[in-house]
């Protein structure tokens, strides 16, 4: 068997591709509707649009620019920027991260566009939560203008990296193009985004009232308008702000949807929520009495007819039945407060399951008697008020304190963009950023949307109060949520004076002046304030530092005036300034493999052999394998491989140009095929 080098252009050396796994799906469902075509020369494949119209009806099917939804000028360039696959990398960074070989969080410094597209083969469906808070559209300058054609390349020149400045949009109110430019930098970013989902994540993207109607439509194509959860008013700055002609703004908005599985998690009650659960039952399990007769529609007899029944009550006995057993029972009917007909709120099942909660309640203003049942503040012991069926069991819910089901307006000082002031100036005083979220906001947001190991990920990192808002809750409750921040290290001007004084924090820091080095700075000291007022509580509060760059594979780019020299060159496919560890991070990112699996490292026939994710990943990447270690080296690798025991087929990969000679290549890729090692890749 031969060892399959991967190329620039293969599948291995690029993120996913999108558009064809869009064909793959395509063709599964209805393979009749893809068709081939002449593009350049190249046979690509089509979508015969007249089988299309066939198969779901002609009337459905329409490329009229009169059509419902919203419409601007370079959405369909924006469309194909999603879909272009990248072929850049994410370079580690040990020097700059904490807590390297334990951490699971990730800090990412780059466009994240070009970053979103790298996570796309390892995240995919994986992502919990996800908060976007984009740069809003001022009518100031911004540094999103995507260039379509060469991503990594507009990257490079937003950051300086390249000759040509920093690149940034004139995005005036006056400009024809003001929401559009907008609009084009965020629809890519949201439908990549909808891609890492979980079935039952949720996202929050903050917004201002500017772009709030278009955020919504741009949403509801994206995510589906059926996933919209919420449009929700955060005050977060009672004085109001005076940018405004005719009325101070004192609120924000942050827009939730969802994926189809999403199920709120609530948020804790309040003390006086809490003082409400005053009753003891005989096992000293806390409860309260909630009516039982349903209120708010629809609650009338005819919107459920079957769960209008009398309960009768007999007070010598003190129990409340379904059937009349005694002449002196009295009969208890669901009656609303107009004298008509209403309903309960559990069926008849449900009710005959839990007549010892039963208790009667004279109403003060009707003096009817109404019913009253046990409402436990352990959850797992409780009937859910919201289910109306007439039969099933209790629902067992995972948190075993019950919440209470967040309000449509946030207001509170706790979220207000003072104290996202303050608590970035604790950590980093004299550095300014322009209303930094709340961290009790943020908290919020990842209370009601995550537990557990979930993934919580920031695509406009900013100040990083987000990661530290993951890791402040993840002290407070116990749990292991993981961050992912992703931030652009857009450069501080000295010379501007809201940038002045965060580029003197960086002289200071001795780091370079751009943003994303204030949003490591930020985490860490916020991780390490975590770690030491709560030193009992084993919680993660490091992170792992990537930065996006250009592959560690040399794109075949020839000196035409020399190309015996560019062959030469090229023999080595590896860039000559790039790691070990670099070309480790590309193949966990090209493979699919999550950013922080575990790695295990063995000396193998004197070589260093990497094992990754449980051993489904095999690498040896040393500069030089003869003849001779050849054999040693497979037969060890397939060991090691045999005691991991991998659940899934195993990866091995080399450097192409480690091996002394063809016969070393086929020696080892052969000896490895022979233990059930068949997929052998070379860089």
């Amino acid at each position: 068997m031969p060892v399959e080098k991967i190329e620039p252009g293969a599948p291995e050396s690029q993120s996913a591709d999108l558009r064809a796994d869009n064909l793959a799906r395509l063709k599964a469902l209805f393979p009749e509707l893809l068709t081939e075509r002449q593009v350049d020369g190249r046979t690509v494949p089509a979508v015969n649009v007249d089988v299309l119209k066939s198969l779901v009806g002609d009337a459905t099917v329409t490329d009229a620019d009169e059509k419902y939804g919203l419409n601007w000028h370079g959405k369909r360039a924006a469309r194909q920027l999603a879909l272009t696959p990248s072929t850049g990398t994410l370079r580690p960074c040990r020097d700059e991260s904490v807590d390297w070989d334990t951490t699971q969080n990730l800090m990412i410094e780059g466009d994240n566009l070009e970053v979103l597209k790298l996570l796309q083969k390892s995240y995919a469906g994986k992502v919990k939560l996800i908060y976007i808070d984009p740069p809003y559209n001022t009518g100031k300058d911004f540094v999103y203008p995507d260039n379509f054609q060469d991503s990594i390349k507009n990257y490079l020149e937003l950051t300086r990296q390249v000759e040509g400045g920093r690149k940034i949009t004139s995005n005036t109110e006056a400009s024809g193009r003001f929401h559009t430019d907008w609009l084009n930098m965020l629809y890519p970013r949201l439908r990549l985004a909808r891609a890492l989902l979980k079935p039952d994540g949720v996202v929050f993207i903050s917004i201002d009232d500017r772009e709030l109607s278009h955020l919504r439509s741009l949403a509801n194509e994206v995510f589906g308008e059926e996933r919209f959860i919420a449009t929700i008013t955060v005050v977060n700055n009672m004085k109001g702000r005076n940018d405004k002609k005719h009325v101070a703004a004192t609120h924000e908005y942050v827009v939730v949807y969802s994926g189809p599985d999403f199920v709120s998690n609530g948020l804790p009650l309040t003390a006086e929520q809490r003082a409400a659960f005053k009753y003891t039952d005989e096992r000293g399990f806390k409860y309260a009495l909630r009516d039982l007769r349903k209120r708010g529609g629809p609650d009338r007899r005819e919107d459920r007819p079957n769960m209008y029944f009398p309960i009768f009550w007999n007070e010598g006995l003190g129990l409340c039945r379904l059937e009349r057993q005694a002449a002196t029972d009295v009969e208890i009917l669901p009656i609303r407060g107009d004298a008509s007909e209403g309903r309960w709120r559990w069926g008849i099942d449900k009710v005959r399951q839990h007549l010892a909660w039963m208790h009667p309640k004279r109403s003060q203003r009707s003096g009817r008697l109404d019913v009253e049942h046990r409402f436990y503040l352990d959850a797992s012991l409780a009937v859910d008020d919201d289910i109306e069926g007439d039969e099933g069991d209790d629902e067992d819910e995972e948190t075993i304190e019950r919440t209470s089901k967040p309000k449509s307006v946030w207001l509170g000082g706790e979220f207000s963009s003072d104290s996202g002031k303050r608590a970035f100036k604790e950590f980093l005083p004299g550095a300014v950023f322009d209303f930094p979220k709340a961290i009790d906001f943020l908290r919020t947001c990842v209370l009601l949307g995550s537990r557990g190991d979930d993934i919580v990920l920031d695509l406009f990192a900013g100040s990083g109060a987000a990661s530290q808002a993951v890791m402040q809750q993840n002290a407070l409750d116990g749990e292991k949520r993981r961050f992912i921040c992703v931030q652009l290290p857009e450069p501080l001007n000295p010379s501007d004076k809201k940038q002045k004084a965060a580029a003197a924090l960086c002289d200071k820091l001795g780091v370079a002046r751009n943003v994303s080095e204030l949003t490591k700075e930020r985490i860490r000291r916020a991780g390490a304030k975590i770690k030491a007022d709560s030193p009992l509580i084993d919680g993660d509060t490091g992170f792992r530092v990537l930065k996006l760059d250009h592959s560690n594979i040399r794109p075949w780019n020839p000196d035409r005036g020399d190309v015996g020299r560019s062959l030469l060159d090229h023999e080595n496919h590896v860039l000559p300034d790039r790691t070990e560890d670099d070309l480790l991070y590309e193949l966990l990112l090209k493979l699919g493999l999550e950013l922080c699996v575990p790695m295990l490292q063995q000396s193998i026939a004197g070589k260093t052999v990497h094992a990754i994710g449980g051993g489904v990943l095999m690498t040896c990447l040393d500069k030089a394998i003869t003849a001779a270690e050849a054999e040693p080296l497979a037969l060890g690798i397939a060991a090691w491989r045999k005691a991991l025991d991998p659940a899934g087929d195993v990866t091995c990969v080399f450097r192409d140009s480690a091996f002394e000679n063809d016969v070393a290549k086929t020696n080892l890729a052969a000896i490895l095929e022979q233990h059930g090692i068949a997929k052998v890749r070379s860089l």
